[in-house]
């Protein structure tokens, strides 16, 4: 078939891939995780959020971690979630490959302001966390009769 670029364009594009490959040399390829089920560092548990008029609802995905152990706190509608992961380890042993984490975590969620800090409730089963966080009454809409 027809070849659609020109040497001229051709030449550019492998310039191009040749730049792209030393800045991949220079700084290192990919910093953010590849895949669906890649997780960046630092990003455990990972946290689910969601939203009604009503209330906000916060998940954390904590598996292994012993739910007394979890500091849970609310400073300027900040959430705060904090906690270790302990994991089995023979002192003997080489590690190969360890893909799951385990050490201290905390993880912080800016609230909306409408958030009440006196209204929230946790609740962990099965290694989720579970955040019930009430709206002010205040802030949520209401109807108004005409008269």
């Amino acid at each position: 078939m027809f070849n659609r670029f020109t040497p001229v364009e051709n030449s550019l594009f492998e310039e191009f891939k040749r730049l792209e490959q030393e800045m991949d040399d220079l700084f290192g390829r990919w910093p953010w995780p590849i895949g669906i089920r890649s997780a960046s560092r630092g990003s455990f548990p990972a946290v689910n959020v969601g939203a009604t008029p009503d209330e906000l609802d916060v998940y954390l995905f904590t598996p292994g971690v012993d739910p007394k152990t979890l500091d849970i706190s609310i400073q300027q509608n900040v959430l705060s979630v904090s906690g270790e992961r302990k994991s089995a380890r023979k002192e003997n042993a080489n590690y190969y490959r360890q893909e799951r984490f385990d050490g201290e975590f905390r993880r912080a969620i800016t609230l909306p302001e409408d958030v009440d800090p006196d209204k929230v409730e946790a609740r962990c089963e099965n290694g989720i966390l579970h955040i019930k966080a009430q709206r002010r009454e205040a802030a949520k809409p209401r109807q108004i009769e005409v008269k």
